[in-house]
């Protein structure tokens, strides 16, 4: 069934759905998991569940709304992908180019055989690290990125990805699966090598501004920020929640000198995810209009990375940009096998599952979580919309 963004947002709500995910999800607030919480359920092409629960700001009293603003953190991942795989249909790159041929700094980079206290020993990979590596966190690359700390403040993208560059691999290319946010970084700075453009701003133009996704940027505006749900931590005793910092918030919130974090950077709300995810699951097309080939997006969502331990549960292998469901079990027990999304470091959490036609978008803003992917929150609104879901009306 080919969907279509616009319509699917205007759709009736399934009152049968709406019965069962709510009361779910504020068990959940009750219980001190989160302070608020967005959920979006689509089913064959018809938004079945949309609703808000609990608070967006406590000490305010202000409710969530169905259209508060979220960091969605490393969501941003398949994101950044898409437009990599934009340009691979556009012939201005191949996924298995070596990143060096785009990015010289990555010319001649070592490996890490050997570290002790008194030395480190550098050799030289078997093979360069590909476009391929990066999608599919198998690089090598250093695993903190300057862009987590202090110096996201300070250095753009083409900086921070030097930096990468300068830095020993930590295993072979290929070898293992390690969750990497430089590189991630490093494609966002491939796309604007290749495409002329600047990353967010070619997401902006061929994303985000054809599929009607207002809400969605790296500099939320003063309008935004009123409707931006505040992020909380447990306190000290964990029988309460506390106001958190979110760390991509730099105040003057408005400067775009603060580099437009690729790997998990966005903020979006419910409706724009649902727009981008439309789109996706109708392969790559939406309202008339093609972003992205069927061929790209079939390499996207397939496992590329073999039986290599990968994601954050069990069963989980990686695609390109997209984690996939290898083997259902524990959280995505109720998903086919095949479904593909992404979560972030605050909870959020959205997932496409191509068999039954079905789109589940999460939000809250809960840092301290020990493992977002497999949340209570995500575990119970899952559990009821698929249990609601897989009934016959």
């Amino acid at each position: 069934m080919m969907l279509a963004g616009a319509e699917v947002l205007a759709l009736e709500l399934n009152p049968a759905v709406l019965g069962k995910i709510a009361p779910a999800m504020e068990a959940s607030v009750a219980g001190k998991a989160a302070a608020g919480i967005v959920t979006l359920a689509v089913k064959d092409g018809k938004v079945v569940h949309h609703e808000a629960v609990g608070m967006a700001d406590i000490a305010a009293g202000k409710p969530m709304a169905k259209d508060a603003v979220f960091w969605i953190a490393s969501m941003t991942k398949p994101i950044t992908a898409l437009a990599v795989m934009m340009l691979q249909d556009e012939g201005k790159l191949s996924i298995d180019d070596p990143v060096m041929k785009h990015l010289p700094e990555f010319k001649g980079q070592m490996l890490i055989n050997e570290k002790t206290a008194e030395q480190t020993v550098l050799v030289k990979p078997t093979r360069p690290i590909t476009i391929k590596d990066l999608l599919t966190h198998t690089s090598g690359l250093v695993g903190n990125s300057p862009l987590d700390g202090d110096a996201l403040d300070v250095l753009n993208l083409k900086e921070a990805v030097i930096t990468y560059a300068l830095s020993p691999l930590q295993f072979e290319p290929g070898s293992k699966w390690s969750y990497c946010n430089p590189g991630i970084n490093t494609l966002g700075r491939i796309v604007e090598v290749v495409s002329g453009e600047e990353y967010a701003k070619f997401l902006e133009k061929r994303l985000f501004k054809p599929l009607g996704m207002r809400e969605t940027t790296f500099w939320p505006s003063k309008k935004q920020l009123a409707r931006l749900a505040t992020s909380y931590k447990p306190t000290a005793g964990g029988k309460g929640l506390e106001p958190t910092t979110i760390r991509y918030l730099t105040p003057p919130f408005s400067n775009k000198k603060r580099a437009p974090l690729a790997a998990g950077g966005l903020f979006s709300t419910a409706d724009d995810l649902l727009k981008l995810y439309v789109m996706v699951l109708n392969g790559g097309e939406a309202d008339g209009k093609r972003y992205i080939s069927e061929k790209s997006l079939q390499l996207m969502t397939a496992n590329q990375t073999g039986e290599l331990k990968a994601g954050f549960t069990d069963g989980m292998g990686m695609g390109l940009g997209f984690q996939v469901v290898r083997e259902p079990v524990g959280v995505t027990a109720m998903l086919s096998p095949g479904t593909f999304g992404h979560g972030g470091a605050h909870g959020t959490q959205g997932w496409i599952d191509p068999v039954k036609k079905t789109i589940y978008i999460m939000l809250i803003q809960r840092a301290g979580l020990k493992n977002g992917d497999a949340s209570p929150m995500r575990q119970a609104f899952q559990d009821a919309a698929a249990a609601t879901l897989s009934k016959p009306e």
